[in-house]
C-alpha cells in the first residue's frame, strides 16, 4: 500500500505554514485554526503514514514517531535500522551482529518470535511495500544514506495497512536540493569495518532526483561473521504540471558474501562470546542475496476536491543460504537438506482516491482504495555436503513452487466536527491466498493451498483540551496470517507433505489511550495500551532445520509508552523514551516437545523486554560547526523461548558521537567519531527464539569506534 498521499495543491499546503518541504511530498488536510499552532511547533513533527496525508502528529489519535535526516545520517554508520530506531518507544530493534540474519524487529511484542525476516510489522520504502502478501517482510531496500525521515506507527491504526498487528515502519528518501550536489562518504571502524558511498542529487526545474550508492564490508565481531554488501537507491520526482506528479523509485542490493556465525549455547557464551556457534565453521554457514526492485507512483489532483494516487511496483529477490545442519540429520530420506535456495518474483499495485469536502461547515476527508500484491516463489533445498566434502551444494532434496497473493479493499475517513474534536475511522477487508506445488511429490499429488480473509475496523478520537494538550483514544482489530515459512511443514521429519493447513490467522483487539503535550520547545507523548490476541502463532516442535508451528489459545499485552523532547537551552536538546510492556501467555498450552512440556499461563513472550529506556542529550555549537550526542540505552532481560527456561540478562550501554561541519559557498565537509558501548560492557544483544539446539544467544561487542568523513560539492 502506498504510504504517500496524492495531489499537492497550494490551497492545501497553505493550511500548514512552515512545512512546505513535506507538503511537496503529500497534500495537507483542511485544518481549523485551533490546530495550526501545533503544526508550527518544531517539536510536533509532520507525518503522513497514519492518514496518508501530511499532518501534525500532535493532532492524531495514534502513537507515531518521526526520525529526521540528522538523526539517521549525522554521526551514524547508516548500515542498520537499529542505529536510528533505539530512541522510539514501543519498538525493539536488536542488532544480531550477524549480517546473514535480519535484525530482530518487534513493535509492542509483535514480530519478536520471527526466525526469518520481519513479521507482524509492515515495512514501506517511499510507498513501496517491503512486506510480502504472506505478511513476511524484508528491509534490505531501506537506504539510510539517502533517507529524509522514518515514521513508526504503532497500535490500532496499523490495521489499515493490511496483514499486520504491531505497526508500520515507513522510510522516505530525501529530496535533492536546488541545483546539483555530489557527495562522497568514507567510514572506518572496529573489526575492519569500512563503508564508502557516492551520492548525486539535485533539482532542475520539473525534475528532482537522488541517487545513492554504497559499499559496506566488515570482518565482524565474532569468528566467522564477515560480511560484504552493496546497495543502490534512486528516486526521481517529476512534476507533470500543476496537478500531477510522478515518482520513480529503483533500488538494488547485493550481498555476495556473508558468513553466519550462528547462536551460542549458554556455556559457549560464558566461555568465549566471540566464537562461532557449533558447526558454523565446519559447514561454512553463509548466505548471499541479490534483489532488484522498481516502483512508480502517480499523484494527480482531479479537481478542487479530489486526489488520485496510483502505485505499481515489481521486483526479484534471490537468496541462497548454507545452514549448519549436521550430515547425520540430512541422511533421513525426507530431509529438505541444509542449503536453501529461494527465487522470488513479486509485484503489486495500490490505487486510492481521496475526497475533500465540507459537511455542515466542517471538514471531512474520505479515502478509499484497492491494493493487490503477488508473490511467486521457487523454493529448492539441497544437501550441504557432497561425498565427504562439507559446506557445498549437494543433491536436490526439495523443489516447490509457491504462490501467494492478497487482494484488499480499504476506506478511512477523517472528520473535524469542531475546534476541539477530530475523528478518524476506517475499515480494511483482506483476502490472502496461498498455494504450494511439490515438484518432487508422487505424480498426481494435488497442490495444497489455503485462503484467509478478515474485515478489520479501526476508530479513534482526539479531544483538544487546551492549546497545548490533546487527549485521544482508539480501537482497532488486527489480522495476521501465517507466513510461508510458518506454513511450510506439518512434521519435523517430513513424513507428512504439504502445507500446515491446520494453522489459522491470529486476530487481535487493540485498545489505546494517550495524552500529547506540545509547546514550541517541549513535546511529551504518553499512552497506555492493551492487546488481546487469539490464535497467536508459536513453535510446536523443531528438528533438523524444520519448525512446525501451532496456534496458541490467547496472549495479552499491557503496556505504556512515554517520549519527551525538550529544548533545554539554545543549541541544547534532550530526548527520552521509555516502554513498559507485559506480554504473556493468557492460557496454558502444549509446547515443544508436546508430550513433555506445557507452556503455563503467565509465561512471558520470548524476546520481549518488560522495560526499555533511552535518553539522549545533543549539543550543537553553531559558531564552531560542532555537534555532540551522548546517549544511554537499557533493556530488561528477555526470555529465549516460550518455556522461559533461560534468558538474556538486562543491560545498560552508553554511546557517544561528535563531529564538525564546515561550509563554504560550494563545499560542505563533516568529520565524526562514534564510540558505542563506552563502558565496554559484555552483554547479549539479541536471542534466537525457540532455537531447538539451545543456541539462543547472540552476543554484542564491547567498545567499538568508527570514524566518518563526508565531502559534498554543490552548484546552486
Amino acid at each position: 500500500m502506498s504510504a504517500r498521499g496524492g495531489g499537492g495543491r497550494a490551497r492545501h499546503r497553505a493550511n500548514l505554514a512552515g512545512i512546505a518541504a513535506v507538503a511537496a511530498v503529500a497534500p495537507v488536510s483542511i485544518l481549523p485554526a485551533a490546530y495550526a499552532d501545533a503544526a508550527a511547533n518544531p517539536f510536533s513533527p509532520v507525518v503522513v503514514t497514519a492518514t496518508r496525508m501530511a499532518q501534525s502528529s500532535f493532532d492524531l489519535p495514534v502513537a507515531i514517531d518521526r526520525i529526521d535526516r540528522a538523526q539517521i545520517q549525522d554521526g551514524q554508520p547508516r548500515v542498520n535500522l537499529s542505529e536510528s530506531l533505539i530512541a522510539v518507544p514501543g519498538i525493539s530493534v536488536q542488532n544480531r551482529q550477524n549480517y546473514a540474519q535480519d535484525l530482530q524487529i518487534s513493535i509492542r511484542g509483535f514480530g519478536a518470535r520471527s526466525s526469518f525476516g520481519v513479521r507482524g510489522v509492515r515495512l514501506y520504502s517511499d510507498g513501496i511495500p517491503g512486506t510480502m502478501p504472506d505478511g513476511q517482510g524484508q528491509f534490505s531496500q531501506f537506504d539510510l544514506g539517502s533517507a529524509a525521515r522514518i515514521e513508526v506507527l504503532r497500535g490500532p491504526f496499523s490495521a489499515l495497512y493490511g496483514n499486520s498487528s504491531g505497526g508500520v515502519i515507513a522510510l522516505f528518501t530525501e529530496r535533492g536540493p536546488p541545483g546539483v550536489q555530489a557527495g562522497v562518504d568514507a567510514e572506518y571502524g572496529s573489526f575492519a569495518t569500512e563503508r564508502y558511498a557516492l551520492k548525486a542529487e539535485g533539482d532542475r526545474g520539473a525534475v528532482n532526483y537522488v541517487v545513492d550508492a554504497a559499499h559496506f564490508q566488515t570482518d565482524g565481531y565474532r569468528d566467522h561473521s564477515s560480511a560484504e554488501r552493496n546497495n543502490l537507491n534512486a528516486v526521481v520526482r517529476v512534476d507533470l504540471g500543476t496537478a500531477s506528479k510522478l515518482t520513480l523509485v529503483a533500488n538494488a542490493i547485493e550481498t555476495p558474501f556473508v558468513q553466519d556465525p550462528l547462536g551460542l549455547k549458554r556455556a559457549q557464551l560464558e566461555t568465549d562470546p566471540t566464537q562461532a556457534g557449533t558447526n558454523a565453521i565446519l559447514y561454512d554457514s553463509r548466505k548471499n542475496l541479490d534483489q532488484e526492485q522498481f516502483g512508480a507512483t502517480l499523484d494527480n489532483a482531479l479537481g478542487a476536491s479530489d486526489d488520485l494516487s496510483a502505485m505499481v511496483y515489481a521486483g526479484h529477490r534471490a537468496t541462497t543460504q548454507f545452514q549448519a545442519i549436521p550430515k547425520v540429520a540430512e541422511l533421513i530420506a525426507t530431509s529438505p537438506g541444509g542449503v536453501i535456495d529461494l527465487g522470488r518474483h513479486f509485484w503489486g499495485t495500490d490505487v486510492h482516491l481521496r475526497d475533500h469536502r465540507q459537511i455542515g461547515g466542517t471538514p471531512l476527508v474520505v479515502t478509499a482504495g484497492l491494493s493487490y500484491d503477488d508473490l511467486e516463489e521457487a523454493r529448492r533445498g539441497y544437501l550441504n555436503y557432497a561425498g565427504s566434502e562439507l559446506g557445498v551444494q549437494g543433491a536436490l532434496r526439495r523443489d516447490e513452487a509457491n504462490h501467494v497473493y492478497d487482494l484488499d479493499q480499504y476506506a478511512q475517513a477523517e472528520w473535524i466536527p469542531g475546534a476541539h474534536w477530530r475523528v478518524l475511522a476506517g475499515v480494511r477487508h483482506s483476502l490472502v491466498d496461498v498455494t504450494s506445488h511439490d515438484h518432487l511429490a508422487v505424480a498426481g499429488t494435488p497442490a495444497s493451498g489455503v485462503r484467509f480473509s478478515a474485515t478489520d475496523p479501526v476508530a479513534g478520537i482526539t479531544f483538544k483540551a487546551t492549546s497545548s494538550v490533546n487527549l485521544y483514544a482508539s480501537y482497532g482489530r488486527g489480522f495476521e496470517t501465517p507466513t510461508l515459512t510458518e506454513l511450510e511443514y506439518r512434521s519435523t521429519d517430513g513424513s507428512i507433505p504439504g502445507l500446515n493447513l491446520a494453522l489459522q490467522p491470529s486476530h487481535s483487539d487493540n485498545y489505546e489511550a494517550g495524552v500529547k503535550f506540545g509547546r514550541p520547545r517541549l513535546r511529551a507523548d504518553a499512552d497506555a495500551f492493551y492487546v488481546k490476541t487469539d490464535n497467536e502463532l508459536a513453535v510446536l516442535s523443531s528438528f533438523g532445520g524444520r519448525s512446525v508451528y501451532q496456534n496458541i489459545a490467547r496472549t495479552e499485552r499491557r503496556g505504556a509508552e512515554l517520549s519527551l523532547d525538550a529544548g533545554l537551552a539554545p543549541g541544547l536538546r534532550a530526548r527520552v523514551a521509555y516502554t513498559y510492556i507485559r506480554a504473556v501467555v493468557a492460557q496454558s498450552y502444549c509446547g515443544q516437545p508436546c508430550a513433555s512440556t506445557t507452556i503455563e499461563a503467565g509465561n512471558h513472550l520470548p524476546a520481549v523486554p518488560m522495560n526499555a529506556f533511552y535518553a539522549g542529550l545533543t549539543w550543537d555549537y553553531a559558531p564552531a560547526g560542532f555537534t555532540a550526542t551522548l546517549e544511554t540505552q537499557s533493556r530488561a532481560r528477555i526470555y529465549v523461548n516460550d518455556a522461559n527456561s533461560d534468558a538474556a540478562a538486562a543491560f545498560w550501554v552508553e554511546n557517544l558521537r561528535f563531529g564538525f561541519h564546515q561550509t563554504t559557498r560550494h563545499w560542505r565537509w563533516s568529520e565524526f567519531l562514534r564510540i558505542d558501548n563506552l563502558s565496554d560492557r559484555s552483554y547479549v544483544g539479541s536471542v534466537i527464539v525457540n532455537e531447538s539446539n539451545g543456541k539462543f544467544f547472540e552476543p554484542a561487542p564491547g567498545r567499538t569506534e568508527m570514524l566518518m568523513f563526508n565531502a559534498a560539492w554543490r552548484n546552486h
